[in-house]
């Protein structure tokens, strides 16, 4: 059985076990969360397709820990003219552990 949910304006297909990097989430670690925004649920080879969300499903999971993924640089630069500049970026990042999956 897996599923497929949107967060962070990104989609993700999990099954019970899996675990994921997601944009923060606002919970502590430790701390169940439940994701409502289920796009579609493959249960025994049978799909549930929503539009937009499958309206009884949900995915359970736990918050294994927050962490800032790895850096990205940005250089930006005008040819002739001394201009250049350099900026770093870490996204910030929440660990989840898919517990369960209800259709």
């Amino acid at each position: 059985m897996y599923a497929v949910l949107e967060t962070g304006g990104k989609q993700y297909r999990v099954s019970a076990g899996d675990t994921l990097e997601i944009e923060r989430l606002a919970v502590e670690a430790g701390q169940p969360v439940t994701f409502d925004r289920v796009l579609l649920v493959n249960a025994d080879g049978k799909s549930t397709v929503g539009s937009p969300t499958v309206a009884s499903a949900t995915v359970v999971a736990d918050v294994v820990a927050h962490k800032r993924g790895q850096k990205l640089i940005a250089f930006k630069m005008k040819r002739r003219k001394g201009y250049h500049r350099t900026v770093g970026h870490r996204q910030e990042l929440t660990v989840v552990k898919i517990t369960e999956i209800k259709a």
